[in-house]
C-alpha cells in the first residue's frame, strides 16, 4: 500500500525576505510545524540561502565563475537548510536529508533504491527532506551524461532535476502519490503576471490531450521569473502537466498560507489536474 499522501515542494525565494536579504523563518516554522510522516518535502534553498549566509559572515558575494559560486553556495547553505527544517519540525519525527542526482531517476535500480528509502520513511516516523545536490553536480558532466544516456535509448524519457520543480514531479512520480503541492512566492499562475486579479484558479481537462493543450495555451502568457537561473511560470506548468497526466491533482500556491488551507481551497491558488466530468 502506498505511504505517502503528500509531496511538497518549496522554492528558494519563498524561503527569504528578499527584502532584508534574510531567511523567513516564519515560512520555515509554519511548513516545518505541518510536516508529518507519510509527506515528502522537496526543497530548494541551499543556494540562495549559502549566498545570504556569505553576505552576512564577509560583506560580499563571490565574485569567481557562476558554475563554481552555484557549488560553494549551496555546500554552505545545505546545512542551514536543513538546521532550519529540524528546529520547526515536531520533535518526535525523524527528520532525513536525501540529496539527489537526475542518476538516482534515470536508473532503474538506483531508482527503486531511492523509492525504498522514502517509502521507509513513512513507516518509521520520519520525514524526508529532498534536494538536489547542486555542490556535487557538474554542468558539464552531467549534460555529457545525459546525452549517452538519451543516445542509447531514444524513447526514455531522461529527467535531469536541476529544477526543484521537475524533481518533485518525478518523485510524485516515483511514489504515486495522488497531491503535489507546489509553494512559491506568488499565488499561482497568472493570465497577467503584472495583474495579482488575472490569477487562474483551475487548469482542469477531462483527458490528458485537452489538459495538454490547456496548459500550453497558459505558457503562453507566462513571462520572466523570480531569480536569476530560475526557470519561471513556464517550467513550472511543464512539470505541473508532467505529475497531472499520471493523475497526480498539482496545486500551486503562495508559502504565506498555510498547507491544509490550500489543500482544502480556503486560500487563492492554480489546481491542475484531469477530472474526466469537467
Amino acid at each position: 500500500m502506498n505511504e505517502i499522501s503528500l509531496v511538497i515542494k518549496i522554492g528558494s525565494m519563498a524561503l527569504i525576505r528578499r527584502e532584508d536579504n534574510d531567511i523567513d523563518y516564519n515560512i520555515f516554522a509554519r511548513l516545518s510545524g505541518e510536516l508529518r510522516p507519510g509527506m515528502l518535502l522537496v526543497s530548494s534553498g541551499a543556494t540562495e540561502i549559502g549566498r545570504l549566509d556569505m553576505l552576512k559572515r564577509t560583506g560580499r558575494a563571490l565574485d569567481g565563475d557562476p558554475e563554481q559560486n552555484k557549488t560553494d553556495y549551496s555546500a554552505q547553505g545545505q546545512a542551514i537548510l536543513m538546521e532550519n527544517y529540524r528546529r520547526f519540525i515536531r520533535p518526535e519525527y525523524g527528520v532525513r536529508q536525501v540529496l539527489v542526482e537526475h542518476n538516482h531517476f534515470n536508473d532503474p535500480q538506483k531508482r527503486l533504491h531511492l523509492y525504498g528509502l522514502l517509502i521507509r520513511a513513512a513507516k518509521q516516523g520520519a520525514i524526508p527532506i529532498i534536494n538536489y545536490n547542486d555542490c556535487v553536480s557538474d554542468e558539464e558532466n552531467r549534460k555529457m551524461e545525459l546525452t549517452t544516456l538519451q543516445a542509447r535509448n531514444p524513447d526514455a524519457q531522461v529527467v535531469e532535476c536541476v529544477d526543484n520543480d521537475e524533481t518533485a514531479a518525478v518523485v510524485a512520480e516515483l511514489v504515486h502519490t495522488k497531491r503535489l503541492v507546489l509553494l512559491t512566492s506568488t499565488d499561482g499562475i497568472y493570465a497577467d503576471s503584472r495583474d495579482p486579479g488575472t490569477l487562474v484558479e483551475e487548469i482542469i481537462a477531462p483527458d490528458s490531450d485537452s489538459l495538454r493543450q490547456k496548459v500550453r495555451e497558459w505558457q503562453t502568457h507566462c513571462i520572466g521569473a523570480s531569480r536569476a537561473g530560475a526557470n519561471g511560470a513556464g517550467a513550472k506548468l511543464e512539470y505541473a502537466l508532467r505529475s497531472a497526466l499520471t493523475g497526480v491533482e498539482v496545486i500551486i500556491a503562495n508559502a504565506k498560507y498555510p498547507v491544509s488551507k490550500i489543500l482544502s481551497g480556503e486560500v487563492r491558488r492554480t489546481r491542475i489536474a484531469i477530472e474526466p466530468n469537467k
